[in-house]
């Protein structure tokens, strides 16, 4: 759950950043964004799944499906593209956030900007141990071997 990306964020500017947002709804098979199209927004789930994929034959990275998860998040990095495909599960509805808007509102409460941001890495550190975890799971630890 991801709500812990507005935690300690002034109050004003939370809600300054949650006004901004717009809820969309998507069909099963819809994509919210395709790998490699320009990151210019990120999105908050709000009910429904979506599998996030990678690379070619679209190898599934992560499924989404808690409420108030993050997607998108390239947007956040200063990626230029989405680094992976999302696709809707079944009927989804996320909140819309458009990343240049909520630049300006944060270049207005610059401590909240460092909060925001401090809760971004926390997430997505959280994801790359879920990752890690997932990829132990099915390759299990190996011993170097030797010549390789």
């Amino acid at each position: 759950m991801h709500a812990d990306l507005f935690q300690g964020i002034a109050e004003s500017t939370r809600w300054r950043i949650l006004e901004s947002g717009r809820v969309e709804s998507y069909a099963p098979s819809d994509f919210i964004f395709r790998q490699g199209e320009p990151a210019r927004r990120f999105y908050i789930m709000v009910e429904g799944r979506v599998r996030l994929s990678l690379g070619p034959g679209e190898r599934m990275a992560h499924v989404a499906g808690d409420a108030k998860e993050l997607i998108g998040w390239s947007s956040l990095v200063e990626n230029k593209t989405y680094t992976a495909s999302a696709e809707c599960v079944g009927p989804v509805k996320v909140l819309r956030f458009e990343i240049q808007q909520l630049n300006e509102i944060l270049l207005e409460d610059p401590a909240s900007g460092m909060v925001f941001f401090k809760n971004l890495a926390t997430i997505i550190g959280r994801r790359l141990v879920k990752s890690y975890q997932a990829a132990h799971s099915v390759y299990g630890l190996r011993e170097p071997q030797p010549g390789g």
